[in-house]
């Protein structure tokens, strides 16, 4: 008899886990509905061995969006879902997609729910796209969903795109001037500390500190790069456990600017895919937690847990937002209240996400045009430092000779 995973949550909207034996899926849904308990994904450990080795494939975000708008338009057309994936599966021209499709076709096919499908490959579909799938399939709007998902990504690119193109200039300009100080280091000043020691004399204070920075660098390069790479390999650690990736969200939410942006995109994410389910039909209370997920910022999703806590004992739910002022502005806060009154917050939190998006992309190019004299002044004031040091001397080059 196999063994199933399952995932659900209980009346208090807790997610609880387990496993247990039973003769197909069909029972373990009757058993969780006897302990009061709503199926959120359950998951074979058999079919988990039998497609498990899929899960290593590369598969492209285009990919993906392909799939589920594709997938969506099908669907839309009449096409039977199992029919649909095989004809996604046999249409797909890369080999990890049309063996991820295929699973999932087979999966399907023997009576698994789409979503808990997808479940089984969480590199490729994520957590809260997955929870969407589910409620299209409990609501009966699959393509509808299918549909919003891919717009959703489509979105989510070009927002990403944005921000890393206004990275792209200061990280080429930082690496310029590391690139420059190291050659300046290793390279420029031991000739000129050659020279000065063959002269004799006694060096000005600033010259005798870069030429000693360069005999350190000389000297110690190795120690300097092993430190490097263990600092590197520590914040990657950090960052992998809940508690500093924490730490490292609080400090990049405390920084000028950066904290701003990172607040903006955050709620952009959160009001498009709230906006998205309760357009399609779903209950607000399923719209929040799948929302909370789209956050990307563990810090920030911990105060929208509170607010849903506070939906479900029948508060508003902008009263709700509002104690979550790390998040949502006043003004944002404001705005859907009005929306809820008239009955319009679907339209409204998606109007929301396109103002804030544009907002986001203003304050990024603010940025990328502070960040630019800043790292252009940095630079100046490294190389100058440098060449200042070493030119002092040759102004009292008579001395020295003497």
């Amino acid at each position: 008899m196999p063994t199933f995973v399952y995932k659900a949550l209980n009346l208090q909207g807790q997610e609880v886990s387990d496993s247990f034996e039973a003769p197909n899926r069909k029972t373990v849904i009757e058993r969780l509905t006897a302990l009061s308990l709503t199926p959120v994904s359950i998951v074979s450990q058999d079919e988990t061995a039998g497609h498990g080795r899929h899960l290593s494939l590369h598969v492209t975000k285009a990919d993906v969006e392909n799939f589920t708008r594709e997938l969506a338009n099908l669907l839309a057309a009449g096409v039977p879902l199992s029919k649909a994936l095989n004809i996604l599966a046999r249409e797909a021209t890369r080999e990890g997609a049309k063996k991820q499709w295929q699973s999932i076709h087979d999966l399907v096919s023997e009576g698994t729910s789409l979503a808990d499908a997808m479940a089984q490959f969480p590199k490729t579909f994520p957590s809260v796209n997955v929870a969407m799938v589910r409620a299209g399939e409990t609501g009966g709007f699959l393509d509808l969903v299918l549909k919003q998902i891919a717009d959703f990504r489509t979105r989510e690119q070009e927002l990403l795109g944005k921000v890393r193109s206004a990275l792209v200039y200061p990280i080429i300009l930082a690496v310029m001037a590391t690139g420059i100080l190291i050659f300046l280091l290793t390279f420029f000043i031991p000739k000129f500390s050659t020279m000065f020691v063959e002269f004799g004399g006694a060096l000005p204070p600033l010259t005798q500190a870069i030429v000693a920075t360069s005999d350190f660098v000389i000297k110690y390069w190795l120690v300097l790069l092993v430190l490097v790479v263990g600092v590197v390999v520590f914040i990657q650690r950090s960052l992998s456990q809940e508690q500093g990736r924490r730490s490292m969200e609080r400090i990049f939410l405390k920084t000028p600017m950066l904290g701003t942006a990172i607040g903006q995109f955050a709620l952009v994410r959160f009001c498009r895919m709230l906006g998205t389910l309760v357009q399609s039909g779903v209950p607000l209370i399923t719209g929040l937690r799948t929302a909370k997920e789209a956050i990307g910022n563990e810090v920030l999703a911990e105060t929208v847990t509170d607010a849903i806590e506070k939906v479900q004992r029948g508060q508003s739910l902008a009263r709700s937002l509002g104690d979550c002022p790390e998040l949502f502005p006043a003004s944002v806060v404001a705005m859907i209240s009005v929306a809820e009154e008239s009955g319009r917050l679907d339209d409204e939190l998606v109007r929301l996400a396109n103002a804030y998006e544009q907002q986001l992309d203003r304050h990024l190019k603010i940025m990328v045009t502070m960040a630019e004299p800043a790292m252009l002044f940095i630079m100046a004031v490294l190389v100058g430092t440098v060449v200042i040091g070493m030119l002092l001397p040759i102004f009292n080059l008579q001395e020295l000779i003497r």
